[in-house]
């Protein structure tokens, strides 16, 4: 058989044939005076287990364990494990599926979703959509909704619920986002710097803010900082310490 005839009687291509060969998966013959390789069944049996190895969700490098003489592990394991890691994609698939549902179900998403289930209701919270200030804090928390560690992530969805679930505090965020917007072309020793953070710092819950003094030099808040107008971002760097130093 040519490799075109080999290809055709398995089900697979020319360039899967090579691309074989290449890995060392599927043995050449020898070309013969003419140019030409010519393929024996036994290459049509190899290449025919190859491809249902593959069809059933094994990597290249399990199935060349699996034909190797000599080994480390035999099929029977190979399978076992493909097996439980087959019912790993199951469980991942149903959560997906399950935190999928969840969102659909909420009715309207999020211009900036999607975001977890429990942040969706409490970015419908926040005041003051059409707000700079409003939207850059709606961008934070997806932030941090996706890139926190479990535990950071669990605090902040506590403080939030507690600080939207009263008028109050609503009232209170609407002028913070008011003070700092109206900063936004402001340098940082503008007198309006002072209200800002004050009136942000009251809408701040103190959980949030670490008990231990931050790194202002650290990537993260060196960006944070850079993605604000600099008066703005003197207000936020007053209403931290604000918030710390009336914790203490």
């Amino acid at each position: 058989m040519r490799i075109g005839e080999l290809a055709a009687t398995v089900g697979v291509t020319t360039r899967t044939v090579r691309h074989y060969h290449h890995l060392g998966l599927l043995p050449e013959p020898e070309r013969h005076a003419n140019s030409y390789r010519n393929y024996t069944l036994r290459h049509a049996v190899v290449l025919a287990r190859i491809r249902r190895l593959t069809e059933l969700g094994l990597g290249l490098a399990e199935v060349r364990d699996v034909l190797a003489e000599d080994a480390g592990k035999d099929l029977v394991e190979v399978l076992t494990e493909l097996d439980e890691d087959l019912a790993r994609q199951e469980a991942e698939i149903r959560d997906r599926r399950a935190r999928l549902r969840t969102l659909l179900d909420a009715g309207e998403l999020p211009a900036d979703g999607p975001v977890s289930p429990e942040l969706a209701p409490l970015l419908a919270g926040l005041p003051a959509s059409d707000s700079p200030m409003a939207a850059k804090d709606r961008e934070i928390l997806t932030l941090l909704d996706t890139g926190a560690p479990a535990e950071v992530r669990e605090r902040l969805l506590t403080a939030l619920r507690g600080t939207l679930g009263s008028p109050e505090n609503l009232d209170r965020a609407k002028e913070a986002y008011a003070l700092l917007d109206g900063l936004a072309d402001a340098g940082p020793g503008d007198p309006r710097v002072a209200d800002a953070a004050r009136a942000l710092a009251a809408c701040i819950p103190p959980e949030l803010v670490p008990e231990a003094d931050m790194d202002q030099d650290a990537p993260f808040l060196r960006a944070f900082y850079a993605d604000f107008a600099p008066a703005q971002a003197e207000a936020i760097r007053r209403a931290l310490r604000i918030v710390t130093e009336e914790r203490t």
